[in-house]
């Protein structure tokens, strides 16, 4: 079974920048689509970014042109570096991969703490 651990979460001042880490098991990971998935306190969970197994890109509207979301394969890592943090952006971030010709989901990491506060 494939595994993904999240790091790289902490608390940082409005304005500031995190870079997420997402590691993954297994030999098959150049395959997947990579999502990042974020979850606040009482609300849905959200997609954030996706990253398809051809380096493609999307970002939902609200961190377009603070988020950037990419990959290296040869360390089975995706990656989400957070720029000009806002409160409304604390939350649990999940990683997530999933088959990109069937959208079968393959996982889904444990999540990590963004708080963005002063």
């Amino acid at each position: 079974q494939v595994q993904f651990v999240e790091s790289g979460g902490g608390l940082v001042q409005p304005g500031g920048s995190l870079r997420l880490s997402c590691a993954a098991s297994g030999s098959r990971f150049s395959m997947y689509t990579m999502d990042w998935y974020r979850q606040a306190p009482e609300k849905a969970r959200e997609l954030v970014a996706t990253i398809t197994n051809g380096g493609n890109t999307n970002y939902a509207d609200s961190v377009k042109g603070r988020f950037t979301i990419s990959r290296d394969n040869a360390k089975n890592t995706v990656y989400l570096q957070m720029n000009s943090l806002k409160p409304e952006d604390t939350a649990v971030y999940y990683c997530r991969a999933s088959q990109t010709i069937t959208h079968f989901v393959v996982g889904w990491g444990r999540g990590t703490q963004v708080t963005v506060s002063s």
